[in-house]
């Protein structure tokens, strides 16, 4: 792997343990272009209701673009070739690895773009991401309709955590020491973006796999 692994960031306008935030870096219209670019990928790739190694079914719905896609089943948490359905991943959308490249600074494009759909009710527990082969490449998240109760905790599971909202634009990347760190979704509020028409947010989290 090139030296490049390690990003040469732009510059966040607050580190929270680690974790680098980009608060409102995309414009309104960004945003509503890209989500545009999204139900083009939903379109191909219809979002899934993934459920966990012991069966039982995640609050979030989730799709993929890119050379692989993030899945969860009975089997485990794993990258596959191809959606459930057997069709192939669509492309990762230009705007969004614009963003991948602006931020990190890196040459290499990432092999995937998780898409979670949060609607009411819908939250995610401190887990690590941690599938992928080679953790000195960062991961990269962004935000896009209603808000978001962010919390990070640490690398090792326990101890104290921190939270921050997340808006609709707001960019984090998550690199370095602060790659493994173990963080979650607490709730979303409902309402307060007018983004996406049925309300709900979309977490679009980009990741080298290999």
């Amino acid at each position: 792997m090139s030296e490049t692994a390690e990003p040469r960031r732009a510059c966040p306008s607050r580190v929270l343990r680690g974790v680098a935030i980009f608060e409102g870096w995309l414009t309104p219209e960004r945003q509503a272009a890209m989500i545009s670019d999204i139900r083009g990928v939903v379109a191909a790739a219809p979002f899934f209701q993934p459920e966990t190694r012991f069966g039982r079914k995640m609050s979030v719905r989730m799709t993929s673009a890119g050379r692989c896609g993030w899945v969860s089943d009975r089997r485990g948490y794993r990258y596959e070739r191809r959606h459930p359905s057997g069709a192939a991943w669509p492309e990762i959308p230009a705007a969004v690895l614009a963003v991948w490249a602006k931020i990190t600074g890196l040459e290499r494009d990432p092999d995937c773009c998780l898409i979670n759909y949060y609607g009411a009710g819908a939250k995610m527990g401190l887990h690590q991401d941690r599938d992928e082969a080679d953790f000195r490449w960062p991961v990269l998240s962004i935000s896009l309709g209603d808000s978001a109760l962010f919390r990070i905790g640490n690398v090792e599971r326990g101890g104290k955590t921190e939270s921050v909202w997340l808006q609709s634009g707001d960019v984090l990347v998550m690199g370095g020491e602060a790659r493994l760190v173990h963080h979650g979704i607490d709730r979303i509020k409902m309402g307060s973006s007018a983004l996406l028409k049925d309300g709900g947010r979309l977490n679009l989290t980009l990741r080298v796999v290999d």
